[in-house]
């Protein structure tokens, strides 16, 4: 039984995201550190982020694996490393029928690492991992980008939908 839950729900439909990735990303950093590898977490996230099951559970999944894959793959040489991961709300409409409100988002996970080889093309993978993040970030109607200077970065821009006070949900685009 957990004795602290900081990402439990604010009503009955959402959940503390912000929280949430604090404690993902520290256990991932604690399960994958080998010997004295001196990586750390730079962490640059807005408080009380909150979205519902159908945004935690694909957003959580893309985290775990891009940070899971930085530190198996980006540091195969060096005992020290940086990975960041960044999650802001880049703005809000609302929205004149229906009471709805769309939230943009951006998260960034990023490393300092060797970087992914330019002759990758993340769209025609044979990797399982980042082809579940290219579909997830397809489930969520989002944009998934790829940078590889001065390391790896993936940015995913989704939207959310919340109504009338309710939790965000996946925004459905027309």
């Amino acid at each position: 039984m957990r004795k602290n839950c900081k990402y439990l729900q604010e009503d009955l439909n959402s959940y503390n995201f912000s929280s949430y990735l604090e404690e993902l990303s520290e256990n991932l950093l604690l399960t994958y550190r080998l010997g004295n590898a001196d990586i750390r977490l730079n962490m640059d996230l807005d408080e009380n982020i909150f979205f519902d099951m159908d945004t935690s559970v694909p957003l959580g999944i893309i985290i775990n694996e891009l940070v899971s894959n930085s530190l198996k793959h980006a540091f195969p040489d060096r005992d020290n490393g940086e990975i960041r991961i960044k999650l802001h709300r880049e703005g809000n409409e609302e929205c004149k029928s229906g009471g709805l409100k769309r939230d943009n988002f951006v998260l960034a996970v990023s490393d300092d690492g060797i970087g992914i080889p330019e002759n990758l093309d993340i769209e025609d993978l044979d990797s399982l991992g980042l082809q579940l993040v290219t579909s997830l970030a397809d489930q969520l109607d989002g944009e998934l980008e790829l940078k590889r200077n001065s390391g790896t970065e993936f940015t995913l821009s989704f939207t959310v939908t919340k109504r009338n006070n309710q939790a965000f949900e996946p925004a459905l685009r027309n």
